[in-house]
């Protein structure tokens, strides 16, 4: 056999028609691809690296400052230099469900309130992105533009009439109103986010459900909903923090029946002066929840985040 024909037979018995080191040499370069920061350089990595340290002790330190106070005697916390060194207490989160400081109902009203919205937006804006995604309507992405853009509309736009509203049918003061107050805020942000997993789940696959005998509705909840999980996890965490961190809308809709949590913190600020470790401990009561909802689904959130549902066909 001479030395072509040794050649030929080489070429024809690689899959991909090329010779074993042509393969062997693309095996090892897609082997050794390097991610972009790997790529950068050492110094480029170290002004990265120091930029994040610096960003998360930005977010940090607050948040852990606000704990430990929360844990300090009074006299620790108004004294007029920093004590590092206390006796840890927890007076001032059982002054918070004693006496006329009452937390409990302001943490129902909150739970209900913020969960109630989160829910319901994840549930018509998981109908509506969806009719949106699959919708042929002419003008489909204007018509996504104009409900996105009715959460950019300033909150001073919106409260007089909805106030005027609600007032009319008795909603004021009244935990279903702050319910439907959120929506205004929740549901056009769920059905824009949503309304992108959709898009990314290919049609196929519910042709190809509907061939074995499902119906619009079988196939969207059998086959699109799983697929858009991440999508939905994401969007009722992202949903449940905006509610739950309100303020104005709170203030202006609520009353004695149905304050919530951020109302009960800035009745904590008086004229006569600002009790600074219940203050700190109700802080905590804010932000620990949402935090720990937020590691509970991180998996979940950060996929969503990346929209990271079905692509391609």
């Amino acid at each position: 056999m001479s030395v072509v024909d040794t050649a030929d037979s080489r070429a024809a018995s690689a899959p991909d028609g090329g010779t074993d080191d042509n393969r062997g040499g693309a095996a090892g370069t897609r082997g050794s691809r390097l991610s972009p920061l790997e790529r950068t350089g050492t110094g480029t990595r170290v002004v990265i690296g120091v930029a994040l340290t610096l960003a998360l002790l930005w977010t940090l330190v607050p948040l852990l400052w606000m704990l430990l106070s929360s844990l300090k005697p009074s006299e620790a916390i108004n004294s007029a230099e920093p004590q590092w060194l206390f006796t840890p207490t927890l007076q001032h989160y059982t002054g918070l469900f004693t006496g006329g400081n009452e937390l409990l109902p302001y943490l129902w009203h909150s739970v209900a309130a913020a969960g109630g919205s989160a829910v319901l937006s994840v549930i018509l804006g998981a109908l509506a992105g969806y009719g949106l995604a699959r919708s042929g309507m002419r003008g489909k992405k204007h018509l996504s533009f104009w409900i996105i853009s009715t959460r950019m509309a300033p909150i001073a736009a919106v409260v007089l009439p909805l106030f005027l509203m609600f007032r009319q049918v008795g909603l004021i003061d009244t935990v279903p109103g702050l319910i439907l107050a959120y929506l205004t805020f929740n549901l056009p942000f769920a059905i824009w986010l949503l309304n992108a997993f959709f898009a990314d789940v290919p049609q196929a696959l519910e042709e190809s459900a509907r061939v074995e005998g499902c119906t619009n509705w079988q196939a969207f909840r059998y086959v699109v909903l799983p697929l858009t999980k991440s999508g939905l996890v994401t969007t009722f965490v992202l949903c449940l923090v905006f509610a739950w961190n309100d303020y104005a809308f709170a203030l202006v809709f609520s009353g004695p029946h149905s304050q919530t949590l951020p109302i009960a913190a800035s009745q904590l600020v008086t004229q006569s002066g600002i009790d600074w470790g219940q203050l700190c401990a109700i802080g905590t009561f804010v932000v620990v929840p949402m935090m720990l909802a937020g590691l509970a689904v991180r998996r979940w959130l950060v996929t969503g985040l990346t929209l990271g549902a079905v692509t391609g066909e």
